[in-house]
């Protein structure tokens, strides 16, 4: 079997599992850092080190396994003395598995701590060089050449000898499911897909019966949340994220002067840059991304919510209420009943002061039993 692996990384509990059935396997395994341009770094060191043989095509690159934590779910963080006692045991724990596999396969032990520990990184050649893979190969074919009469001893105790020239490949693809989350668990596509989540639930709530916001933004931010559980998610920053939120609906609500929106933008930005905590910048959201979204967020609450807010609070210009602050003139004197013009219509009306024909009236009230209007003189 060959694994053809290009990843930052994962989570240490799924690298394990990985590891575990490379080493119960009664087939040689062999991974393959490929294609081109592709790295098999954090978790993807580990697998890399279990497999029977290790192969990487030209352009790649391997290492930078030191763990990283990810955030409480309450979004506290832990003590520095605990947070350090709590990352030497993970460590060590790392080193010592990745020490036993490179013994096991006859590998380069010293660099894979130092790729811990460290977080070293190298090219292919310099893998190769330092014995931590054992072929580099264009493509699976020739690497299928290369790999023709070696002898792997398995770890059942089996020992197999390869006959892989010219072999058959049948090729196992992802589905649908693992293609889906292969491209949401990006962290940029993950929070671009948080935010409209977010906002799109918001803009339901704020405008009901609309349908559209409320149905995108359920479906993305199901996906953005399914995405989250395979990054190292800091929960402080997403509280942050939530917290500015609550302050731009705030801002549409209470007059601050901008300075609730001014938090807001703190908070978002904050929350954006702390949500995924990793030192490798393929695991954190992109500045681009976040000027982005904090700019859009921005002009989403000061306009749409605004505007939508703005449009329930209006004054009702149609039905019996849209009657309630209307001018009249006076058809019939009210002494105290007559009738008056409003809207083109007449109406029968009353009002506790004498209302001479021709004199302007305003609607105070409606009885809707005897369709009568309550005025009172302009003045």
């Amino acid at each position: 079997m060959i694994i053809q692996l290009d990843t930052p990384g994962g989570l240490m509990e799924s690298m394990h599992k990985i590891v575990k059935a490379i080493q119960a396997s009664e087939v040689p395994v062999i991974v393959y850092v490929a294609p081109s341009g592709s790295r098999a770094g954090s978790a993807g060191v580990f697998i890399t080190y279990a497999a029977h043989i290790a192969a990487m095509a030209p352009s790649t690159n391997i290492g930078s396994a030191h763990p990283v934590f990810s955030g409480s779910p309450t979004g506290a963080q832990p003590d520095t003395a605990t947070t350090s006692t709590l990352m030497e045991k993970v460590v060590n724990d790392a080193v010592a598995k990745i020490r036993s596999l490179a013994e096991k396969r006859g590998r380069n032990a010293d660099w894979a701590e130092k790729a811990i520990t460290e977080s070293a990184n190298i090219t292919e050649k310099e893998a190769l060089k330092l014995k931590v893979i054992d072929f580099i190969a264009p493509s699976v074919d020739s690497l299928l050449s290369l790999i023709d009469g070696r002898q792997v001893e398995l770890d059942v105790g089996v020992v197999k000898t390869l006959r892989t020239a010219n072999a058959q490949v049948i090729t196992f693809e992802m589905n649908w499911r693992q293609r889906l989350l292969d491209i949401i668990s990006n962290p940029n596509v993950a929070y671009i897909l948080l935010m409209l989540g977010i906002y799109g639930i918001l803009f339901e709530l704020y405008s009901p019966g609309a349908i559209l916001p409320g149905v995108v933004g359920g479906i993305c931010l199901i996906l953005g949340l399914y995405a989250l559980q395979t990054l190292p998610v800091n929960y402080a920053g997403f509280l942050l994220i939530i917290f500015a939120v609550i302050l731009f609906l705030l801002e549409i609500k209470i007059p601050s002067y901008g300075l609730l929106t001014i938090g807001g933008i703190i908070s978002l930005i904050m929350g954006s840059v702390m949500l995924f905590e990793s030192p490798l910048p393929f695991l954190r959201v992109s500045w681009q991304v976040i000027t982005f979204v904090v700019t859009l967020s921005v002009l989403f609450f000061v306009f749409a919510i605004g505007m939508a807010i703005r449009t329930h609070r209006k004054k009702p210009t149609t039905g019996d209420a849209g009657l309630i602050g209307e001018i009249g003139e006076v058809y019939k004197p009210l002494n105290p009943e007559g009738t008056i013009k409003v809207h083109g219509e007449y109406w029968k009306a009353v009002s506790d002061e004498p209302c001479k024909k021709g004199q302007k009236v305003e609607v105070v009230e409606f009885n809707r039993n005897t369709l009568v209007l309550k005025v009172k003189p302009v003045k």
